[in-house]
């Protein structure tokens, strides 16, 4: 049929669209997949490298953050302790290939989570999703909060202290790294403040308070060697390089104590990285390492930080705009 005027400007009469095909709107709990359907399912993620969106570029991380699940770990007094975990999983892809199968990350960990311990679980997932996705380089990160019980310093009392820490197992190239994260809560008091407090009490008879702050110090290192290094042993080796720890449960004589443990160690930035870095270089079991320390200044409105690597695995010519800020006290 042409065009028609129908009282004003010329109109075109096209033919309808046929009607989309009425579809069952219910759920159909009953239905069960056969291998068939099964292979007749689209899979886009395994698609051609025709479907590649952008450049034909290898990927060095893709997969998943943040899948939580309960894990077991081992204690060093030799029991074991369930923690809820949040697990990074991710693996290279080459450059002519689409995508990856993320749900098989997960399925890995279901496998071996019910049966063994935190590293163990680690390799084995790796070992897993590292066949079953074709992947050259995989790496698995955990992390989790581990309690420890401490004792306060002159009142007998004792609390839950919680450590964040994360448990990492990286193969690039056919090398294998096992790496610990830890993060250790600390106060710092300020050397410069503690003397000048102390000058105008000696010469002027001025009451004066040196200036000191909650602070934070992520320790990233390296395992090696075939002895265990025991969350319980990077606790007590940053307590021996920092002696400062912030407190769980607190009296006033364990106040007092306080403030003498914090005039006997009084420490900046500088001084914190380099002694948690030589108690690090006197353990055999730890090979590369890094620490980053940030002092939430109480006298000033920014942060004190400083960053120091020993060995290459985490030697950085750039800064991350995450780094300092993403340590927590």
């Amino acid at each position: 049929m042409g065009p028609v005027r129908a009282g004003g400007p010329m109109t075109e009469i096209r033919p309808l669209t046929p009607a989309y095909p009425a579809l069952a709107r219910d759920y159909d709990a009953g239905f069960r997949v056969d291998a068939a359907y099964k292979d007749s399912l689209p899979d886009l993620q395994n698609g051609p490298a025709s479907l590649i969106v952008g450049a034909r570029a290898a990927i060095q991380h893709v997969g998943i953050s943040n899948f939580r699940l309960p894990i077991r770990y081992l204690t060093r007094e030799g029991g074991d302790i369930t923690l809820e975990t949040s697990v990074t999983g991710t693996v290279s892809l080459e450059a002519d290939r689409k995508g990856i199968n993320m749900s098989r990350i997960m399925r890995s960990f279901y496998v071996h989570s019910d049966t063994q311990f935190s590293l163990s679980v680690l390799e084995a997932a790796l070992d897993d999703y590292k066949t079953d996705l074709d992947a050259l380089d995989a790496r698995i990160q955990m992390r989790f909060s581990y309690p420890m019980r401490v004792e306060s310093l002159r009142s007998g009392l004792s609390g839950w202290q919680y450590y964040d820490i994360a448990l990492e197992v990286i193969e690039t190239a056919g090398t294998r790294l096992r790496v610990m994260h830890l993060d250790y809560v600390y106060s710092s008091t300020c050397p410069c403040s503690l003397e000048l407090s102390e000058h105008a009490r000696e010469t002027r008879g001025r009451l004066a308070t040196p200036h000191s702050q909650r602070s934070v110090a992520r320790i990233s290192l390296v395992m090696e060697g075939p002895d265990r290094l025991w969350f319980e042993d990077a606790i007590e080796l940053c307590r021996r390089a920092v002696p400062t720890e912030t407190q769980v449960m607190v009296k006033r004589e364990d106040e007092q104590a306080f403030a003498e443990l914090n005039a006997a160690h009084p420490i900046f930035v500088e001084d914190a990285v380099r002694a948690f870095a030589a108690e690090l270089i006197a353990d055999p079991r730890v090979g590369d390492f890094r620490v980053v320390a940030s002092h939430r200044e109480s006298l000033h409105s920014h942060d004190a930080v400083s960053l120091l690597t020993g060995g290459a695995t985490f030697a950085q010519a750039s800064l991350d705009p995450g780094t300092f800020a993403g340590l927590t006290v």
